[in-house]
């Protein structure tokens, strides 16, 4: 199987371009309207979110299932998530640029998301629940983490309701690929593998 090389996958992150499969096939996007999660103070826990957090119903690991989270979300009827993605993602991972967070209970994985760290922005990617907010609770521990990180952007790709509720928002490409410019001003080409 071919898979997506990482220098092309990453030289395309740099470029505001992702792939997707569909019917066999790699198509690359760069939507015109992008969705973005601030993460400055706008990041917004939902109330419910908030009460259940704290009665800590997963423990939150990173980067110990990356690919069983990856097969997870692509476990749908409608997916865009195929083989040769989760193999050119898996050989990112253990290059060190894609991610996992996982959301564990006494009955195993049951929520998490991954996604593309690079320079000082973050690309998720998808993410799945097997139990209730496993996917929400996820997402604000990899908010913490950008956070303490120092990231300045949290890509989401499309916009849907459920990640508008956490404060995200869309905006025009081109304002898009200026947050991507700063977002990677400080990394250097030995940060891409060749």
């Amino acid at each position: 199987m071919e898979i997506i090389p990482p220098h092309v996958l990453l030289g395309a992150y740099t470029e505001g371009v992702f792939p997707m499969a569909e019917e066999g096939e790699i198509l690359w996007f760069s939507p015109l309207q992008r969705g973005i999660i601030p993460l400055d103070g706008h990041f917004h826990i939902p109330h419910g979110l908030e009460r259940r957090m704290k009665s800590t119903p997963f423990e939150v690991r990173m980067d110990t299932a990356f690919r069983e989270v990856m097969e997870s979300c692509g476990r749908r009827e409608e997916t865009w998530i195929d083989p040769v993605i989760v193999e050119s993602y898996c050989q990112l991972h253990e290059l060190g640029f894609a991610h996992s967070v996982e959301c564990w209970d006494e009955e195993g994985l049951q929520g998490g998301l991954y996604g593309v760290a690079l320079g000082g922005a973050f690309f998720g990617e998808s993410m799945f629940s097997r139990k209730t907010d496993a996917s929400k609770i996820a997402l604000v521990h990899l908010v913490e983490w950008l956070r303490k990180g120092g990231a300045v952007l949290l890509d989401t790709q499309w916009m849907t309701d459920h990640l508008r509720q956490f404060g995200g928002v869309e905006i025009p490409r081109e304002e898009y690929l200026k947050y991507l410019d700063e977002a990677l001003a400080g990394m250097g080409e030995s940060d891409v593998p060749s």
